[in-house]
């Protein structure tokens, strides 16, 4: 049979710690309604001191195990897609199948920033089309409050901590029309100065901190977002006015809305969660996903866009029928 990747089940976690725009306020040179109309956030989820990528994940996996009414030894694998693991080794993937309790199948973690979880989606169906797997644990998790200058008001006031997952499950393509229907996945390391973190085990020996470009990566983003989800829509053989829902990685609210227009979608066909969560970088688009899933957005039979870019530049898009 062909084989195809259907969502049976989605989850997300947010750490408890709920962090307004005004506490910035009296840290650095800024203010709420600046935070707000540059980049659409009003607040986002720090994780508490001693709360870890992994811890955020697991969580997230049990809810998208229950929501699909699954338990883990029904996987075959766990894939994290995370740019602030808990160690530098063993992968976070590991640490979450021993977290559920199981030691079935593989765990490993895909590095591309806030592309990561394009790209572990991308990665996890290649497997259920090859026959490597039946059931496959997607997730997005991040810390990256642990990686922030607070000194820097272009960078610090962005980024928040949550972890979003979803479950891919083997089906028959000559069955259904629902599933992941094509992705496109893109990197080109010249840019590597736009977007970055200071630090690594090989070059300072320290975690380092998030260094932008605001202004080049902004450029980047629309052009190659909107490029990238009509080339994934081109493989699907799918028109843009075919997509129900733009589910896009919760950079900025202006990058959002300017792909949004580039792709010739009105803004009621896109699902936002920026305002609440900020950029959780690989977990923003699960987080997203879950969300909306649990507000009751989605019909079965939709159309969805996902894409997002993050350092590297790594940028990538997946189209899927719900």
């Amino acid at each position: 049979m062909t084989r195809r990747a259907l969502i049976c089940g989605v989850g997300h976690y947010l750490p408890e710690r709920i962090v307004e725009n005004s506490w910035f306020e009296d840290k650095l040179d800024t203010t709420d309604e600046w935070i707000r109309t540059r980049t659409g956030i009003e607040r986002r989820h720090f994780a508490a001191e001693g709360q870890t990528t992994s811890d955020l994940a697991i969580r997230a996996a049990r809810a998208a195990l229950e929501n699909a009414g699954l338990t883990p030894e029904d996987l075959d694998g766990i894939v994290v897609a995370t740019s602030t693991p808990d160690f530098t080794f063993p992968a976070v993937a590991t640490m979450v199948q021993a977290g559920l309790g199981t030691s079935r199948g593989f765990a490993y973690d895909v590095q591309a920033v806030c592309a990561g979880f394009v790209f572990a989606l991308a990665n996890a169906d290649a497997m259920i089309r090859g026959g490597l797997a039946e059931r496959v644990l997607v997730i997005g998790a991040e810390t990256f409050s642990r990686i922030m200058d607070w000194t820097d008001r272009g960078t610090c006031v962005l980024f928040g901590d949550g972890a979003g997952a979803v479950i891919l499950e083997a089906a028959d393509a000559g069955q259904t029309d629902r599933g992941i229907l094509a992705c496109d996945l893109n990197s080109d390391g010249r840019y590597r100065e736009l977007l970055y973190v200071d630090g690594g085990v090989s070059s300072t020996g320290t975690a380092g901190h998030l260094r932008m470009q605001g202004n080049l990566v902004f450029r980047h983003a629309v052009e190659k977002l909107a490029k990238t989800a009509h080339a994934a829509l081109d493989k699907a053989g799918l028109a843009q006015d075919q997509v129900d829902w733009l589910v896009p990685h919760q950079a900025n609210m202006r990058i959002i809305s300017a792909t949004a227009q580039k792709m010739g979608l009105p803004m009621e066909k896109v699902v936002l969660t920026v305002a609440d969560h900020g950029n959780t970088s690989a977990a923003s688009i699960p987080l997203a996903l879950s969300v909306a899933a649990a507000e009751g957005r989605f019909q079965q039979g939709d159309v969805i866009v996902t894409e997002a870019i993050g350092g590297g530049l790594s940028w990538g898009s997946v189209v899927l029928r719900w």
